[in-house]
């Protein structure tokens, strides 16, 4: 009967690592892989986001998640001279590339970010975002 009982506190102590290591795991991958953010919160990607920024500190690997009525309009990843200038055709290393899910999940990379939506009069109306991500 001893026999018994020592295997099933073997188990349950086994349960228990297998338990608290996978909590540890999740919280470790968590940190690693950054945090999420919802461009505009519940307004999403609309004309004067750029307050949304405001009190929030963001680092490379963080997430963002546009959301808005791809009919109306879209992400393009600009450098700072697009960004300016409201114009997507400056940026090289995407090829010029809008996204138009109207659900686009974009990593930030280190340094300055610049997002602006490229139909015609939309960025200079107020539709771009700068992030400088640590």
């Amino acid at each position: 009967m001893s026999g018994k009982q020592g295997r099933s506190s073997a188990v349950v102590g086994v349960g228990v690592i297998v338990v608290v290591l996978s909590v540890f795991l999740s919280c470790v991958s968590t940190t690693i892989e950054g945090a999420t953010y919802v461009v505009g919160d519940t307004s999403g990607w609309t004309y004067n986001v750029q307050s949304w920024t405001k009190g929030k500190k963001f680092k490379a690997g963080d997430v963002l998640v546009f959301n808005y009525d791809p009919n109306l309009h879209n992400v393009a990843v600009v450098d700072s001279n697009g960004y300016k200038g409201c114009s997507s055709s400056s940026n090289k290393s995407n090829n010029n590339k809008a996204y138009s899910t109207g659900k686009d999940q974009l990593k930030l990379s280190k340094g300055p970010n610049y997002f602006i939506c490229s139909i015609p009069g939309h960025c200079p109306g107020g539709l771009k975002l700068f992030i400088n991500a640590s």
